[in-house]
């Protein structure tokens, strides 16, 4: 009989998660998102260059930022609103287990939105691997994703959050306009796996490639674990 309504309290737990996650203002960011998407889509489709799968690459992206930046940066904030940071800080690790699950909650939704984006593209714009394009636009929207849910944690204010991430993802952007070597260098958050240079072998290129998803991955593993304990501050949270 136990077993009869467990599917049913995860997909209540599941439901309830996705509510408080996104909130009432995160339909703005999903608009956004896709008005972003049709708006660089049209330009791609009336250019007289034709489009390939690193620009493809650079396309999606911005658009899954958007996605990804509501929910992690302003997640705690929305737990202060609809009232329940009493409940998760009452109950010991409890909110390890719900943030882990939010944040997985959180990157399979941003993921199978960028999955649709990249099937529209595949009808409009170029015939790609739409399976390869997006694990691969997930780990620097994971990156982002993480380590603003990190700075949330410390500054404890969404908006405080958002300035700071946003300053940061700029400053990444200059650099890497200011110099091209950034581009394919390990360290580089905007680093396209798609546009390999000419005078790059193939060898050095994958590994590049792995070395620069490595990193990403593991900066966010970190991010993740800091904030996780930084919630332990049980009363920096608290109001």
């Amino acid at each position: 009989m136990e077993n009869q309504f467990q599917p049913s309290i995860i997909r209540d737990l599941i439901r309830y998660n996705i509510k408080v996650i996104f909130g009432n203002k995160f339909v703005y960011f999903l608009g956004g998102s896709f008005i972003f998407f049709l708006l660089i889509t049209g330009i791609s489709l009336f250019s007289s260059s034709i489009p390939d799968i690193a620009s493809l690459y650079y396309q999606l992206l911005f658009p899954a930022l958007l996605l990804i930046f509501f929910p992690t940066v302003y997640g705690i904030q929305n737990d202060e609103d609809v009232r329940i940071l009493e409940i998760l800080f009452s109950i010991p690790n409890y909110r390890f287990k719900v943030w882990m699950v939010r944040i997985l909650i959180i990157l399979l939704m941003v993921w199978l939105v960028i999955v649709l984006l990249a099937f529209l593209d595949y009808f409009i714009l170029l015939r790609h691997n739409i399976l390869l394009l997006s694990i691969q636009l997930m780990v620097p929207v994971t990156f982002f994703g993480t380590v603003g849910f990190l700075f949330s944690t410390i500054i404890r204010n969404g908006h405080g959050a958002a300035v700071v991430v946003i300053i940061l993802a700029i400053i990444a952007w200059f650099m890497e306009i200011v110099s091209g070597e950034l581009s394919i260098t390990t360290w580089s958050v905007f680093f396209n796996p798609f546009d390999m240079p000419s005078d790059t072998s193939t060898v050095v290129w994958e590994l590049a490639v792995v070395r620069n998803r490595t990193f990403l991955l593991v900066v966010s593993a970190v991010s993740v674990l800091w904030g996780l304990l930084n919630l332990q501050r049980r009363e920096k949270f608290m109001r």
